[in-house]
């Protein structure tokens, strides 16, 4: 089944507090309800943005891509992108996107949560980075980046430049070019 089209007027929200997301591994089916989700949410310039730049580069992580849903609707979508900085892996985090109708309910940083720590699991990712708002992310346990370190291949305000490793001190210390997950190896 298709997911319903996100431009379609979306159910009424369950009153607060709403049981949490339940979390998947996004299909082929979620990719309507997932683009109108990204478009709804970022409009037409998000094709303009350096992190669709990166994602355009190297393509997304497709066993990370989460769908939440609230009582069987879709609501809401993360994608990671597997990178390095300096020849150091990690994953790109987004876009990460909420359905208008579902926001202020948990489920951005539910999803944010859940795929930092799949993508962290794997035994060559060392940081997720992702530009955003520090007063959404950094409560999650991300920190700045040294302004300017990290080399993205278009403009970024560098203050939203942001990294989650269990790494403490890796924030302060990476720097270098985007290139492909892997290519600190291959060198």
């Amino acid at each position: 089944m298709i997911a319903p089209s996100v431009h379609e007027a979306a159910p009424p929200a369950p009153p607060q507090p709403s049981a949490p997301a339940v979390l998947r591994v996004a299909t082929p089916a979620d990719a309507p309800f997932v683009d109108d989700l990204q478009a709804l949410a970022f409009g037409p310039g998000r094709f303009a943005r350096t992190a669709f730049r990166v994602r355009e580069r190297f393509p997304i992580d497709i066993s990370l891509s989460l769908v939440a849903e609230v009582d069987g609707t879709p609501c809401g979508s993360v994608w990671m992108t597997p990178i390095s900085i300096g020849g150091v892996d990690g994953y790109m985090l987004g876009p990460l996107a909420t359905h208008p109708g579902f926001r202020r309910r948990g489920v951005g940083k539910q999803l944010a949560r859940e795929v930092t720590r799949l993508a962290l699991e794997r035994a060559d990712a060392r940081f997720v980075v992702l530009i955003g708002d520090r007063d959404y992310y950094c409560p999650l346990g991300y920190q700045p980046t040294t302004i300017g370190a990290i080399e993205w291949p278009g403009p970024v305000d560098p203050s939203r430049v942001l990294l989650f490793s269990h790494d403490k001190t890796l924030a302060a210390r990476l720097s270098g070019r985007i290139g492909a997950f892997g290519a600190g190896r291959r060198q």
